[in-house]
């Protein structure tokens, strides 16, 4: 049996085998069967919370997605994204006729066919999103968007040599030092916590061998994490809500509507010029964020109308609007969800898809107005000076 990518721990009398994959590797995949066979483990820990591994029981479960809930619930961004940051992940799969986390799929399988005791062993993926947006600020979200959408319009394709290249420890710390490098606050979350997390899950796992499917770049970290012990609650915690954004999303328009409310007092004309330059700037924002992703003109409208209303309430959003008018004019269908995990695959279907179209509506529309609410705050606060 070959040690490639095999990381033997001796602790405490127990043994831990860690399995290095990298998760569209058709390798890694055929490395866990093999290992799980020969070693006969007592407990087999895959890198997986319980809701990604429901996903993986319950197989394409896209067709029972409520759209107007996910638009109620403000989740519109979080969905894109991680339909996004999966895109890329499933093109490369794709590219080497597997399936996309393949490895911890066998990881299951040959528990269940062994015997042995199944650990999910990673921590709630809504904890780690919410710790990861919690932490990077406004300029780090801008950032770490930006490169997710990206990823939609890559065309960039691997070869299995290379993939294979990314799990040997000296490409993975210098892959790893670049993207602290270009994210250092998205580190700590994303790698650092979850090792941390991982570790424990892993040293708490049931019997004297144990064996850990796990993604490439968390073996390093688990390597030295696994020594110490962690506390799981602690590590589950989701972020306090800074207060700080709540306080400027209420300044911005009670600010506004001060500066309006003195100029009409003052100068009825000028307090007039403020109000069109309010509306035009965040309704045409708004309603070119949603052209952009190709809106029904009836959604266009109702993102103009909305957003010079909806940018003076920080409770609602001209997104929420837009995408539902846009669901109800342009209701996906069951097909359309079925087809989510091939569209995601290019912009075109990104755009293509009813689902994703109205996603794009609701994000690009907000985009659109906060934009328009910065522009035409500061051009009331232009004629607000030039009339004072």
């Amino acid at each position: 049996m070959s040690e490639e990518n095999i990381t033997r721990i001796q602790l405490d009398g127990k043994e831990y085998i860690l399995i290095g994959t990298a998760h569209v590797s058709k390798h890694s995949a055929e490395q866990v069967k093999e290992v799980i066979e020969a070693e006969q483990p007592d407990s087999v820990c895959v890198e997986l919370d319980e809701q990604r591994y429901q996903s993986i029981q319950e197989g394409n479960k896209w067709k029972d997605m409520d759209i107007f809930k996910v638009i109620k619930e403000k989740k519109a961004t979080l969905l894109l994204m991680n339909l996004a940051i999966s895109s890329f992940q499933k093109r490369m799969a794709k590219q080497f006729g597997i399936k996309a986390g393949q490895e911890m799929i066998q990881g299951i399988e040959s528990a269940n066919e062994i015997g042995a005791d199944l650990v999910l062993a990673d921590r709630n993926i809504q904890v780690t999103f919410s710790r990861i947006w919690g932490g990077i600020g406004l300029k780090g979200k801008a950032m770490l968007l930006m490169e997710v959408i990206g990823g939609i319009f890559s065309k960039e394709s691997i070869s299995e040599e290379d993939l294979e290249k990314m799990k040997s420890q000296d490409m993975l710390d210098s892959m790893l030092k670049e993207f602290t490098e270009h994210f250092p606050k998205l580190k700590k979350p994303l790698i650092d916590e979850r090792d941390q997390y991982l570790s424990q899950k892993i040293k708490e796992a049931k019997g004297d061998k144990v064996v850990a499917v796990l993604g490439a770049a968390h073996v390093p970290g688990i390597k030295e994490e696994i020594h110490k012990d962690h506390d799981l609650k602690k590590l589950s915690t989701r972020p306090p809500k800074s207060k700080v954004p709540k306080i400027i999303g209420w300044s911005i328009p009670v600010l506004i509507l001060a500066i309006i409310a003195y100029t009409f007092a003052t100068n009825p004309s000028a307090g007039w010029q403020q109000t069109v330059s309010w509306v035009l700037w965040n309704g045409s924002f708004s309603a070119i964020g949603t052209a952009i992703a190709l809106a029904h003109p009836l959604t266009i409208l109702a993102a103009f109308i909305a957003a010079p209303i909806t940018s003076l309430n920080p409770l609602i959003a001209a997104g929420f609007f837009a995408g539902f008018v846009q669901a109800l004019i342009r209701k996906p269908h069951v097909r359309d969800f079925e087809n989510l995990t091939e569209d995601v695959f290019s912009a075109k279907g990104f755009w293509n898809n009813k689902v994703t179209r109205i996603l794009l509506v609701v994000v690009l529309a907000n985009v659109g107005s906060s934009l328009g609410t910065f522009i035409g705050g500061a051009d009331v606060i232009r004629l607000f000076l030039e009339n004072l």
